[in-house]
């Protein structure tokens, strides 16, 4: 199933990036999606930087049938992947997001880019949830917790920028 979400914020790129890759924006980032538990961990990785999280959400959102194969838990990677920045400050990278215990993951590119008055962040990904019979019921029972995830880190983005521009 594809997914494709944008984030716009009000800061140049060079601002955006260092909010993402501030291991602080991604404990809040994990915080306020509810997190039961989280692991951050930022690294550079050449002229980019490399960001993983780990949390454990609840899967109150999810049908009966989903829950019965992750349980009440959900146990999510994130894995963002930068490259080194253009001259306007736009950079692109992969975005991976896997759950723990379920054949489920989705594989993104994602890209970093100024815009009119700010900076935008493109994910284009593909859910996959490998299940034999059942992989595109879970893919679109999964989609709509993976959109709200994109739009949830915006509002937090959102609010960093404006608390720490």
């Amino acid at each position: 199933m594809k997914i494709s979400e944008t984030m716009t914020y009000a800061a140049p790129p060079e601002t955006v990036y260092a909010m993402i890759t501030d291991p602080a924006f991604q404990e809040r980032k994990c915080v306020e999606a509810g997190a039961r538990k989280h692991e951050v961990a930022v690294s550079p990785a050449g002229d980019g930087a490399r960001v993983v999280t780990r949390r454990d959400l609840p899967a109150d959102g999810l049908p009966d049938f989903a829950k019965s194969i992750v349980g009440p838990t959900l146990s999510v990677t994130e894995t963002y992947e930068w490259g080194a920045a253009a001259a306007d400050g736009a950079r692109s990278g992969t975005l991976t997001v896997e759950v723990a215990g379920a054949p489920v993951a989705m594989r993104s590119t994602i890209e970093l880019a100024p815009a009119s008055g700010g900076t935008t962040i493109s994910v284009e990904g593909d859910l996959k949830a490998s299940i034999p019979l059942f992989g595109a019921k879970v893919e679109k029972a999964a989609a709509p917790a993976v959109v709200d995830a994109i739009r949830a880190e915006r509002r937090t983005g959102t609010a960093w920028i404006a608390e720490h521009v």
